[in-house]
């Protein structure tokens, strides 16, 4: 691994580990818990694949007519990571992204589908964000984190959404959450299988073969440009914090329902 990404993944030891062990973790007893903590999560899913296609649209000509865009390196880095992200596969063989996947996991535990299905509605409709937070009643904190990735979605700054998508978004899932979604597997097989599913394939595609990819893609974006890599660092730096409040929001709203 080159000094920069190394110098950024000490930069943000800290604030992984911070993820990583989130009190949040240990809230998840039951399923209802698990519901409250997918429906805040989800806001996260989904902007993971408006954040990878933004770093498609941008590495890649996706308009007519066609021109070479970049290099023939970054476009199969992304190109690559899309197919995987887009178009998976399900448990019975059947082709779909992660998010839709992600939506077959919450309807199959009973988790509310109401908000997310209400800003989507009505994202698509008016393209107004405020607008569709209001309908969906979506929670503060995932209303913040999903502004703070179109920030960086709107920058039009590649290196900056690699470095987010990059070292943002992989290997944040933790060993102990595993093992509270695996238990709760076998006491309720008929309603926590998908989900257990998506993890699986979560650790086997993105925290293992597309993590080396998007490495290769961030340090490339940013080659030779030490201010791309200082920005690139607090790009970085800055989605982990917001992860970590929505974390928050979910651990609060976990332990709000119990009372």
């Amino acid at each position: 691994m080159s000094a920069p990404l190394e110098r950024i993944q000490i930069a943000i030891e800290h604030l992984r580990e911070e993820i990583i062990n989130h009190k949040v973790y240990a809230e998840i007893k039951n399923l209802d818990d698990l519901k409250i903590f997918m429906e805040y999560h989800i806001y996260a899913v989904w902007d993971f694949m408006s954040l990878l296609k933004s770093l498609q649209i941008g590495l890649t000509c996706t308009t007519l007519p066609w021109f070479p865009v970049g290099t023939g390196n970054t476009r199969a880095l992304i190109n690559e990571i899309v197919a995987g992200e887009e178009s998976d596969v399900d448990a019975n063989g059947v082709k779909k992204s992660h998010f839709e996947l992600y939506l077959d996991a919450m309807q199959q535990c009973g988790a509310d589908l109401n908000g997310i299905s209400s800003f989507i509605e009505e994202l698509k409709a008016s393209g107004d964000f405020l607008r569709a937070y209001r309908k969906a009643g979506t929670p503060q904190s995932a209303q913040n984190f999903v502004n703070h990735t179109f920030s960086i979605i709107n920058s039009g700054k590649a290196h900056l959404q690699a470095a987010a998508f990059t070292f943002g978004r992989e290997d944040l899932i933790p060993n102990m959450f595993h093992t509270i979604v695996n238990d709760l597997n076998q006491k309720f097989p008929d309603q926590i299988s998908i989900f257990k599913y998506y993890l699986d394939r979560h650790i086997e595609i993105d925290g293992d073969h597309h993590s080396h990819l998007s490495l290769e893609m961030t340090s490339e974006l940013c080659g030779d440009n030490e201010a791309f890599w200082l920005a690139a660092e607090k790009a970085t730096i800055d989605s982990l914090k917001q992860r970590i409040e929505l974390w928050n929001g979910a651990y609060q709203a976990i332990k709000f329902q119990k009372f």
